[in-house]
């Protein structure tokens, strides 16, 4: 019996998807502190000038910026610390070995609760050159076009 798992956006970078080709998405865990998880569920947090790392065999996400919860007082961390994420060594190991060898890098795709764990969606990311953005960019006019021609067709 499948258990079913509520799952919440908080955070999206949409970002990320414009500026890279997107090979391959794992999910992982992350290390927060109690205020961080508080201020997670409010929804106040942003990944969009974030960026991680693979430091002594751990990922790390750097500027993932998480808001002071408003009733944290002393026990607030700094909003823009180091943050390690959770994934396997064979997981962590491959990442590692894709960065050095191919020229990718290692993007953070949305932050979301599932359940009651917080979990960050990472991607390995190629980067895009300027033709390739003005190709998705066409590609998404002519499918805009497409779906307003057919809204008019069948309501008329």
């Amino acid at each position: 019996m499948a258990k079913s798992e509520n799952i919440r956006l908080i955070a999206n970078n949409k970002k990320a998807y414009h500026d890279y080709f997107i090979d391959e998405k794992y999910e992982a865990g992350i290390a927060l502190h109690g205020t961080e998880v508080k201020s997670l569920r409010m929804g106040k947090c942003s990944i969009k000038e974030s960026f991680i790392t693979i430091h002594r065999g751990e990922v790390l996400i750097q500027h993932m910026h998480i808001s002071p919860y408003e009733k944290g007082n002393i026990f607030n961390k700094d909003p823009l610390r180091t943050r390690k994420l959770l994934l396997h060594k064979a997981e962590i190991r491959k990442l590692e070995n894709q960065v050095k060898m191919k020229g990718y890098t290692i993007m953070p795709l949305k932050v979301y609760l599932k359940g009651s764990l917080v979990k960050v969606e990472i991607g390995l990311a190629r980067g895009k050159k300027l033709y390739d953005k003005r190709q998705d960019i066409a590609k998404k006019d002519a499918q805009r076009e497409a779906q307003r021609d057919f809204k008019i067709r069948n309501l008329g």
